[in-house]
This record gives structure tokens, sequence and C-alpha cells, in this order.
């Protein structure tokens, strides 16, 4: 059975990283800038202030950015619009053939590019960054840039139904004063969960879900 110990990181730990972040992206909008702009967003846990690490694992802790791409023309394809940032932040991490932020080269997931910060001595990540490229579509849906490992292929996707009705949700446990059982139920979620395939944005969202039944409120 898989053991979790998580807990919240304080805030004098992931803030520096964060800032280091924040000129990371800065330096990346400048590096892109004769393809296109792009507008970020840090979403997820860092946006809510409640990123986890767990104690029992070699992982570290992580954010999560999302990327929107000014890109009203469809000038450049999902593939081009990917490649052109993973260049991006490969050379901004890597000016001179080494990394002067500390950051890994930039791996390539079916959701997100990530970059990595590595104790390569005792082998464990001591904290990383998902970036996801999004599109707000007119009709209040998202979508996203999805890369097909097996066909190396690229395509825009919608974000699943989930996702979409998360806000009202989390606006209405906020109101109702919920936010302090969230938190606790959601460490709770996390060192329970057995299934090592679901992400912390889906134990998230089951969390806000289950206590807004709980109390009360019902799609």
């Amino acid at each position: 059975m898989i053991m979790h110990d998580f807990e919240y990181v304080p805030k004098y730990e992931w803030e520096p990283v964060r800032d280091e972040l924040f000129e990371i992206i800065h330096r990346l909008q400048d590096e892109v800038r004769e393809d296109f702009t792009f507008q970020y967003h840090f979403v997820g846990s860092s946006k809510r202030k409640m990123i986890t690490r767990d104690r029992n694992s070699n992982t570290g802790f992580d954010f999560d950015v999302n990327i929107e791409v000014n890109d009203p023309d469809g000038k450049y394809s999902a593939e081009e619009i990917r490649n052109i940032l993973h260049r991006g932040i490969d050379k901004v991490n890597n000016p001179y053939g080494h990394s002067i932020f500390r950051y890994d080269y930039t791996e390539e997931s079916t959701r997100v590019l990530t970059i990595k910060v590595k104790d390569k001595v005792n082998s464990r990540i001591l904290h990383s960054c998902d970036f996801c490229i999004i599109y707000e579509c007119r009709d209040g849906r998202q979508q996203y840039i999805r890369y097909n490992k097996k066909q190396n292929s690229y395509s825009w996707e919608y974000q699943p139904k989930g996702y979409m009705e998360l806000p009202a949700k989390i606006e209405w446990v906020k109101k109702h004063g919920l936010w302090q059982q969230v938190r606790n139920d959601y460490i709770y979620k996390k060192n329970t969960n057995t299934d090592e395939n679901k992400k912390s944005r889906s134990v998230f969202a089951d969390t806000v879900h289950q206590v807004c039944q709980q109390n009360g409120y019902y799609e």
C-alpha cells in the first residue's frame, strides 16, 4: 500500500521559487515575442496558496501555470506553438549550455511542459513547474494543447466537464465559510489516495465536490 505524508509547504519556502518563476516567464515572453505574445496565470494549488509536498516521496512541490498565446489569426498550429515555447523555455534556462536558474531541460508530457530543479546527489526533485498552453473559448470552455506521444502529434482538446464547474463550487464553498474544511479534507484525500495516476487537480476537484454535497450544494 502506498503511504503518503502530505503537508502544506510554508510560504517562506515556496514564495522565492514563485518569484524566480516570474522572472523565467517574463524572459520567455521576451524570447518568443517575434512569434507571438502570451498571458500567463498561476493556477491550481499555487493560485490558492495550497502548495503541498509528500515527505515520504522525492518529488518536492510544484507549481502550475497556464499560458494563453495571442494568435487571433490562427497563424500557428498547436505543434508550432508548443515547440516555440518548449525551445524558448530551454533557451531562457540554459542560454550558455548550463542553467542559470538551476532547472533542467524541459520535459514533455501529454498536457504540459515541465521544468524541474533536482538534487542530483540525493536523487530527488526539489520543486518543479508545469506549463499548460490553453485557449479560452467564447462559450466559456477552455482548450489546451495535447501531445499524443504514440502518434507524435499535437492537437487542441477541450478541458473535461468537471474543470468548467469547479470555479462556481469554489465560490460557493468560500461564501459559506467552508474553505478550511476543504483544506483539511484535501490533505486527507491526498494522503489516502492509492491511485498513482490521479493528479492533485483531480483530488482537489473531488474534495470541493464532496464538501459541496455534504453541505447542501447540488448540481
